[in-house]
């Protein structure tokens, strides 16, 4: 039964195949069967520690995401049901549940199938389509797992019932936390079928295919459906040692005499006819064990922590681009009030490294002064010909507003227009000088500390390029305008 598509754990694949070698050289050697049964004994030992290693291992990086991943007040809302889904993870693998997903069309007998395996009707059937309409689950108590993991058994609605986006949904994420799948049919496979069946298996999870009410066809044309399946319809998916006939709950033929005499044939339900698939769940549970479920469960983490940081860079990314405005705003009011031009280039600096700085803790980064101050020579330097080309309209701005501001009084006021006009046109400038250091830093911070794949220049000129800058210039000055109350 073991392929590369449904073995998710390598060192148990080299594991049993020095397995067979080892066997094979101890029969060359010794035909004594009581060495034989010790060197398997030992092997299997061996695949029982590396399991409970790799189980372990599991259960300490989940820990770990879990408590690097604890949300602050304005995340915890976004990130709330990621976390619980990693919590609901981290309780499935104290407890080594080993959790079994079943799906499938409207039909094809997925609750009579968990049913039969049970040994009980715990799962609602009836002879009306779409009998599940939410998860349901029931524990299994299988004696002849040897490893003794609790297995549950888990029912979902038809993928094609009304309603079906939610449940689509509901399917994905079931799989998502499944250790192993089974995708039951009633006949040869639809078009509909297929799609599922092929979105279920980039789950990367075990799988099996259940051909289900085998009874209602005769010997024949069972064998004949059962040969497509395997050798046309999903042969780029599954391998014929993953695919099984059974009868759920077979119809059985029973001869009766009505009152009259008359003879009847009435169907009853007869004895399920699962054993084989039984088996083959039992082979997974017995080769993977532990390492299983500690295989998915990480997959699942991985796939959760990817949300999660998906999640945080976007909330992050809103709470910094409002940093970076209110950085903007207060450099252009700083520089827009102030007349003396060696103050406009310090006081310019300072916002800016102050806003660095805040983006750094923003993005939970350890940056010094010092770091800060290189940091921000090095998006200068990227940015030189806006920096060089500010610094001059800078100057002769801050020197035309000095003038300005010295001919007010003596001009009784009228030099007061033309002051506040050359004023806000200087802060709006800073301001996107500002703005543009800002993004910068944001992007170097999101990337971990770093540039990507391209350097600071190149990260410049696309944040430039993707700047609107008429439209960030007049918006500063409309905001310069409102905070001076002049809107």
């Amino acid at each position: 039964m073991r392929s590369s598509r449904t073995s998710p754990v390598l060192p148990l694949t080299i594991k049993a195949n020095l397995l067979d070698l080892s066997v094979a050289s101890v029969m060359e050697r010794s035909p004594d069967p009581s060495l034989l049964r010790e060197l398997q004994s030992t092997i299997h030992d061996l695949e029982d520690y590396q399991s409970a290693l790799s189980y372990e291992a599991a259960k300490r990086a989940l820990e770990k995401l879990l408590h690097e991943c604890r949300a602050t007040g304005a995340e915890k809302a976004s990130l709330a049901r990621a976390i619980a889904d990693l919590e609901a993870m981290l309780d499935k693998l104290h407890g080594g549940v080993v959790q079994i997903a079943v799906f499938g069309l409207v039909g094809r007998g997925k609750s009579s199938l968990l049913n039969a395996l049970l040994g009980e009707p715990h799962f609602a059937t009836g002879p009306i389509h779409g009998v599940t309409q939410r998860e349901a689950s029931a524990l299994w108590q299988i004696s002849e797992a040897r490893r003794g993991n609790p297995i549950r058994l888990i029912d979902t609605p038809g993928l094609d019932e009304v309603n079906g986006v939610a449940r689509e949904q509901l399917a994905r994420e079931v799989a998502a936390q499944a250790d192993l799948i089974l995708f039951v049919i009633a006949g040869d496979l639809t078009r509909l079928e297929y799609q599922a069946l092929s979105e279920l298996r980039q789950a990367g999870r075990p799988m099996l295919l259940v051909f289900n009410k085998v009874d209602q066809y005769p010997e024949a044309d069972r064998e004949a459906i059962y040969a497509k399946i395997r050798d046309e319809r999903v042969k780029e998916l599954l391998s014929p040692e993953e695919i099984v006939m059974v009868s759920a709950a077979p119809l059985v033929p029973q001869v009766q005499r009505d009152a009259s005499g008359r003879v009847q044939v009435k169907m009853t339900v007869g004895a399920p006819q699962v054993e084989l698939l039984k088996r083959k769940i039992l082979e997974v549970l017995e080769r993977e064990g532990k390492a299983l479920i500690a295989l998915n469960s990480m997959l699942f983490a991985n796939k959760v922590s990817e949300e999660l940081a998906r999640y945080k860079l976007q909330l992050r990314e809103q709470e910094a681009n409002q940093l970076i405005w209110k950085g903007a705003v207060t450099k252009a009011l700083a520089i827009a009030l102030n007349p003396v031009t060696v103050l406009d280039m310090v006081g310019s600096a300072v916002i800016d490294l102050t806003t660095i700085q805040l983006l750094s803790r923003l993005y939970d980064i350890e940056l010094t002064d010092a770091g800060a101050k290189e940091l921000l020579q090095t998006i200068a330097l990227a940015m030189s010909g806006i920096s060089l080309g500010e610094f001059a309209v800078n100057l002769g701005l801050s020197s035309l507003k000095g003038l300005l501001g010295l001919a007010t009084p003596m001009s009784g006021g009228i030099a007061l227009g033309p002051y506040l006009s050359v004023a806000m046109t200087q802060g709006a400038i800073a301001g996107f000088s500002s703005y543009t250091v800002g993004q910068v830093a944001k992007t170097y911070f999101a990337n971990g500390a770093g540039w990507g794949s391209h350097g600071p220049k190149t990260v410049v000129r696309q944040i430039l390029d993707r700047l609107d800058r008429q439209q960030l210039l007049h918006r500063l000055k409309k905001e310069i305008q409102v905070q001076l109350g002049m809107g």
